[in-house]
C-alpha cells in the first residue's frame, strides 16, 4: 500500500461538488482526482519553467521550431485520445 500524507483543505462548495462529479466519472476518489490534478499541474509547471531556461541560455524558440513541437503534441495526443477511447468502449 502507498504511504500517504493526509491534508485538510478549505474549498467552496460548488467547487467540491465539480471535483466530486468529475472523480466519480473518472471512476476514482476526491481524493485521488485531486491528486492526480495535483500532479499534472505540478509537470505542466516545471515544463514551463524549463522553457523558460531553454529560452535564457538560447534564445526564444523560432516560428518554425514552434510549428514543428505543436505538431509533435499533436501526434502525441492525438495517438492518447485514441487510446483512451478504445479502453473506454
Amino acid at each position: 500500500m502507498a504511504i500517504r500524507s493526509k491534508r485538510s483543505v478549505s474549498l467552496p462548495p460548488e467547487l467540491a461538488r465539480d471535483i466530486e462529479r468529475a472523480a466519480t466519472r473518472e471512476k476514482t476518489t476526491f481524493s485521488g482526482w485531486i491528486a492526480m490534478t495535483a500532479a499534472h499541474r505540478l509537470k505542466l509547471d516545471k515544463g514551463r519553467r524549463l522553457i523558460a531556461e531553454w529560452e535564457r541560455e538560447d534564445g526564444p524558440f523560432t516560428a518554425a521550431e514552434l510549428a514543428d513541437a505543436d505538431a509533435r503534441v499533436r501526434r502525441l495526443l492525438g495517438v492518447a485520445q485514441r487510446k483512451r477511447a478504445r479502453r473506454t468502449a
